[in-house]
């Protein structure tokens, strides 16, 4: 049996991948699921009991420092994945994203500190280039905050860095482009146009679709966070990796590939509402991951069209699709 790892964000989409990943490499999983009235593990609650029952879960709050020292007490390895990732409702709401985001990752960071933890890995976004004035974009690309979200975790970022360089803080930052999968939010575009065609749409309301993006499959992005989070500490500690598969797709050409697989070619409205502010949108974003490749020989090992089957099969379950609501916008 591997040793212990803590997970912060364990009950959403990628975290809750990843912990059964973890589970299945031989881990004991410590992980942090957001406390609420329901006694909801989002996406646990989802997981085989086999897989549950190598799992910790504590129900709690990345905000409180205390729920942060509670995850990492005797973790060989700390995955940061806890964060407020909605771009539409930072809009609305920036505040929370900078109490979660940016406070919840120094509580991490300081329990880290505090616990001699051999290794933490920090999740950071893509959106923190925004539009991409070259491509592929490295991790050298100047960085553009064009949401409260992405500043939010440019911060985080920083913050990671700074306990590292300060303190020595032995942790590593993962920079994953668009992922999809299973379980994810409709908040992103693939469940969106997913679960209104499989919940029989006779149209798809979207937001842009000139914007182009690099889509990774999720075993793929789940892959790279193991990846770092135990690769040889000279190879990773202190540095900060972008994860992508180097593709691009218009929202357009990605709508039109997903009627085509599932046989419903319907047509698209625009509805404002899902527009970003003109100079918020991100136009383009195609990742260059050789620096992470060369240093851990990770690769994507999922097209984009083998990843949009799974993803649709798991959509078009009634058990599945009835946790959504296609017919609502989801902000």
């Amino acid at each position: 049996m591997a040793g212990m790892v803590g997970v912060t964000g364990a009950d959403g989409f990628i975290g809750s991948h990843l912990v059964e990943r973890l589970v299945a490499d031989g881990h004991r999983v410590r992980a942090l699921a957001q406390y609420n009235s329901l006694g909801s593990w989002g996406w646990l609650d989802s997981l085989d009991r086999d897989v549950l029952a190598e799992v910790e879960v504590v129900s709690g709050d990345v905000r409180d420092p205390a729920c942060a020292r509670e995850i990492v007490k005797d973790a060989e390895v700390v995955y940061h994945l806890a964060a407020l990732i909605a771009i539409p409702y930072s809009y609305r709401a920036p505040r929370s994203y900078v109490e979660t985001n940016v406070i919840g990752t120094v509580n991490v960071l300081e329990a880290v500190r505090e616990a001699g933890t051999p290794r933490m890995v920090h999740t950071s976004t893509s959106e923190t280039y925004g539009t991409a004035r070259t491509v592929p974009i490295s991790e050298s690309h100047p960085q553009q905050t064009q949401s409260p979200y992405a500043a939010s975790k440019l911060a985080a970022d920083k913050f990671v860095e700074s306990y590292h360089d300060s303190f020595e803080v032995p942790a590593v930052t993962l920079r994953p482009f668009n992922t999809f999968g299973p379980r994810q939010s409709a908040r992103a575009v693939i469940p969106t146009v997913i679960s209104q065609l499989a919940a029989g749409a006779d149209e798809i309301r979207l937001g842009a679709l000139t914007p182009t993006r690099d889509f990774t499959f999720v075993a793929d992005t789940v892959s790279a966070f193991v990846t770092v989070g135990t690769a040889p500490a000279d190879k990773v500690v202190g540095k900060l990796f972008n994860a992508g598969t180097g593709g691009e797709i218009s929202v357009g050409d990605l709508v039109t590939q997903i009627t085509e697989l599932m046989g419903r070619p319907v047509p698209v409205r625009e509805e404002t509402q899902r527009l970003r502010p003109d100079n918020s949108e991100v136009m383009r974003l195609v990742c260059d991951s050789s620096k992470l490749r060369e240093a851990t020989g990770w690769a994507p090992q999922h097209s984009l069209a083998d990843g949009l089957k799974v993803t649709i099969d798991w959509f078009c379950d009634p058990a599945n699709l009835a946790r959504y609501r296609p017919g609502s916008y989801a902000v």
